[in-house]
């Protein structure tokens, strides 16, 4: 693992790796020490009832909101709306280079 993954920060996606809710995508929306994380997605789970999870059953990806962490923040919430738009921005932009991968590959 790099120095990158070990460091969780707000607004970050995540990929769950353990639990009900395994492979779905969620952004931490606080840290509470350097062992658990709080994660939502707007959908499932909102940002009033965050998840706590522990850094070892997620698999934190290189892709950071900015309009989260800056809501959160600024005003310590963040909107459920922004948080689902978070996740469909890195779905959709992960689909997509998938897709460019296999019309080069094929």
């Amino acid at each position: 693992m790099s120095e990158f993954e070990l460091v969780p920060k707000l607004g970050q996606l995540v990929r769950i790796n353990r639990g009900r809710d395994k492979n779905k995508l969620g952004v931490i929306v606080e840290i509470l020490d350097e062992r658990f994380v709080l994660i939502a997605d707007g959908d499932k789970r909102k940002f009033d009832r965050a998840k706590r999870k522990n850094l070892n059953h997620l698999e934190l990806q290189d892709f950071t909101s900015p309009e989260v962490a800056r809501s959160i923040l600024e005003t310590g919430r963040v909107t459920n709306g922004k948080l689902r738009y978070a996740v469909a921005k890195f779905s959709d932009e992960d689909v997509i280079a998938l897709k460019k991968g296999d019309q080069v590959d094929g």
